[in-house]
């Protein structure tokens, strides 16, 4: 599991198997908790092209709006840390807006 990126109370992760995925996507899970149950899942791309939707999620209409303009601003960061990943190379972790 790679923590890609953080916001508030919640964190970013990519998993290296979500490789075979056809739609690269992040999951949502709340910062501090362990053994705890992905919060949401968002697609971030569709055919190669930024397309950021909410795949499922548990949170708030005004949560999940405030992480999708984090992702749509932060886009390229977060390819670059999934292509990592996807890699095998360590991610770097950073606090996003």
């Amino acid at each position: 599991m790679g923590q890609i990126a953080w916001m508030s109370v919640f964190m970013f992760v990519v998993f290296p198997i979500d490789i075979n995925d056809n739609r690269r996507h992040v999951h949502v899970f709340y910062r501090g908790k362990r053994d705890q149950e992905c919060a949401a899942k968002f697609w971030i791309e569709t055919n190669g092209e930024k397309c950021i939707e909410i795949a499922y999620s548990k949170l708030s209409a005004k949560e999940n709006e405030a992480i999708m303009k984090a992702l749509d601003k932060n886009w390229d960061f977060i390819n670059e840390q999934i292509d990592k990943t996807f890699s095998g190379i360590k991610t770097e972790s950073k606090r996003i807006k």
